[in-house]
């Protein structure tokens, strides 16, 4: 199987290049558009500015490839709001997979801290990449920007308020939280996406 992690100026790259280490696949770290095209699987991981990173992707023609992709694609934290249609962070027009936008985390009470950093638990799960899942798992999330709850809202999260911690539309896979850095849990959805 020929796993490819979308490489693009973006931070945890290699955190999740480990983590599939960790479970023997030796995973193609590439920006080039036939190789991307040709995976079994691709990983669009992402820690960063959504504005700056859509101009990047853009200028290298990455957004279009991405769209392009039939096989499964999974997106993580940055890579899934990218996935958006609009994001409040940098005012960036992004790529529209998922018809929803991503709206900054505003605090609603003195003890609310935002970024939202931590362990949290996924409700509302309705995706194969969830199998083998129980309800008081936990995954680790940092993230700043959230997406609504939507039709394509997968899992969600409570954290300020309800949003979607996953998304998944056609062969668009999508986790707000970092699959590579919540240990077994993480591990078994990773596994899960590899098993499409």
């Amino acid at each position: 199987m020929k796993i490819a992690v979308i490489k693009y100026n973006a931070g945890n790259i290699y955190s999740v290049d480990h983590a599939l280490r960790r479970l023997g696949i030796e995973a193609s770290i590439t920006s080039d558009k036939e190789e991307l095209m040709s995976a079994d699987k691709v990983i669009f991981p992402g820690v960063g500015e959504a504005g700056s990173t859509m101009n990047f992707l853009r200028k290298h023609q990455l957004d279009k490839v991405i769209k392009d992709l039939k096989q499964p694609v999974l997106g993580i934290c940055l890579g899934m709001q990218l996935m958006c249609r609009f994001s409040e962070e940098g005012n960036a027009h992004c790529m529209g997979i998922f018809d929803t936008d991503v709206k900054m985390l505003r605090p609603t009470r003195h003890e609310d801290k935002v970024p939202h950093m931590g362990w949290n638990t996924l409700t509302h799960v309705r995706s194969s990449l969830f199998k083998g899942f129980t309800k008081d798992e936990f995954v680790y999330f940092v993230h700043s920007f959230y997406v609504p709850l939507n039709e394509f809202t997968a899992a969600q999260t409570d954290y300020i308020l309800p949003y979607s911690s996953a998304l998944h539309k056609d062969n668009f896979y999508a986790t707000q939280f970092h699959p590579e850095k919540s240990g077994t849990a993480g591990e078994r959805i990773l596994k899960n996406f590899l098993e499409l």
